[in-house]
């Protein structure tokens, strides 16, 4: 792989902005240079600093005047749900027996599970996002898909099938053993095989008994290295429920702490409905509380709360959840995010946006020595972001006078056009998805 040099405006984080005012959170370089040597940052700095100490034999990639910043990170996905998005009129429940399941019988099929694996992760790679941890269907071909589809890219991806053997289609049901059986088979697999990592994945205690709630404890036990991902407290009738069928549980959240689930790998998305005793239950194991703005509009689940895990000295992460969320794009997903906590009286700075989307998402995962920044040793994971590219947006920009301004306009008015490339392991990526996109004929309704 030829070493390049990607010059532009650079942005990386170094620590979690305490305001808006903080400027030793991060790096800024306005006439900046990122060194990529055998898919790694080598250097980062001065153009003029960067280019002398690299020498003549180098290709250039000016950039400028766009801002270059680590790849964006997503926690929390479920890729078989990619043409399910924009499903209309149901909160969480329905919704998942109205359209959900039903679409998730479809990747029984490889070859199905294949197409949209591959039009997943160009989605993501069109919205500048490098890294996503997302949730299979319970067939492992989704798993294969999706894996594949990540390797096939160079795409460090965390995933796995869900577990689910109750509260759902008899063709989305295994049983305990077999949800054991073949999680075990695809993390010997899978996991840490390139870039990709496994995610133990039972679905929500709804849809698992404890048998194979026990079997899920087996896995993590056996398996400490791997991630653990599930729902929680998104929605009330969902709490009564998940209750109702665990009465000895203290809590919803206490479900997962009896099966020994709770660690610092575990991803538990949405937590909106939780008392200061399950918050404080995730403070203490070190288990992530992911934030899905979108979905949780989208589906009228409530508001999440971020001042109040900050408070207790939580770990929380942002996602898109698609397809109850709206949006592959994690500038749109924290324009949301924003309205959610300034529903509530909190507020979220354009530092601590894009801060969350790469090195704060990087530390939810424990990654941060790999993704979520641009100094020497990273993978060289990188968007290029145009805040010039929807004219309403060139307008806008000419009154700006400082960073934090520009980075509130990206975040209240981009979306996949303000990706300008994006480079995965040093490799750019946009304009190859936009040709192949283009080569592929649109669907009709009636060729349908």
């Amino acid at each position: 792989m030829n070493d390049i040099l990607i010059r532009g405006r650079v942005l990386t984080f170094v620590a979690e902005p305490k305001g808006i005012d903080d400027t030793s959170s991060y790096r800024y370089i306005e006439d900046g240079a990122v060194l990529v040597r055998g898919g790694k940052v080598a250097a980062l700095g001065s153009y003029i600093e960067i280019s002398r100490e690299a020498g003549a034999n180098l290709s250039v990639v000016d950039h400028r005047p766009n801002l270059i910043l680590p790849g964006f990170i997503d926690t929390h996905l479920h890729f078989p749900q990619t043409q399910a998005i924009a499903s209309y009129g149901a909160q969480l429940l329905e919704w998942l027996n109205t359209y959900i399941f039903v679409e998730e019988q479809k990747f029984a099929r490889a070859a199905h599970a294949a197409e949209v694996a591959d039009r997943f992760m160009d989605e993501l790679l069109s919205n500048g996002t490098t890294t996503a941890v997302a949730y299979c269907s319970v067939h492992p071909e989704s798993v294969d898909a999706y894996f594949a589809a990540a390797e096939a890219r160079g795409m460090c991806v965390i995933g796995g099938k869900v577990m689910m053997d109750r509260n759902a289609p008899d063709e989305l049901r295994d049983t305990p053993q077999r949800g054991y059986d073949e999680t075990k088979q695809l993390i010997g697999k899978w996991h840490g095989r390139g870039r990709a990592r496994y995610a133990i994945s039972p679905r929500f205690a709804i849809t698992s008994t404890p048998e194979q709630m026990d079997m899920s404890r087996a896995l993590v036990a056996e398996h400490p290295d791997c991630y653990v991902q599930t729902h929680l407290s998104e929605n009330r009738d969902e709490i009564t429920f998940a209750t109702s069928l665990y009465p000895e549980a203290k809590d919803y959240t206490d479900i997962y702490a009896r099966y020994g689930l709770l660690n610092d790998r575990m991803l538990l998305g949405h937590c909106i409905h939780m008392s200061d005793r399950e918050v404080g239950a995730l403070c203490e194991t070190g288990a992530v509380a992911v934030f899905c703005p979108t979905s949780n509009l989208f589906l009228g689940s409530g508001l999440f709360d971020a001042a109040r895990f900050d408070k207790l000295g939580g770990r929380w992460s942002v996602a898109t959840d698609v397809g109850a969320g709206t949006s592959f794009s994690m500038l749109e997903t924290m324009d949301e995010a924003y309205k959610v906590l300034h529903l509530q009286g909190q507020r979220l700075t354009p530092l601590n946006s894009f801060y969350r989307m790469t090195r704060g998402n990087a530390l939810a995962l424990g990654l941060e020595r790999s993704i979520g920044s641009l100094e020497a040793g990273a993978d060289a994971d990188i968007v290029i972001l145009d805040s010039r590219a929807k004219s309403a947006m060139e307008y806008r920009m000419h009154t700006v006078t400082s960073l934090a301004e520009e980075l509130f306009i990206l975040q209240t008015m981009g979306d996949d056009r303000c990706i300008a490339e994006v480079y995965v392991g040093g490799r750019p990526m946009k304009a190859k998805v936009r040709k192949e996109n283009a080569s592929k004929a649109p669907r009709t309704l009636e060729t349908a």
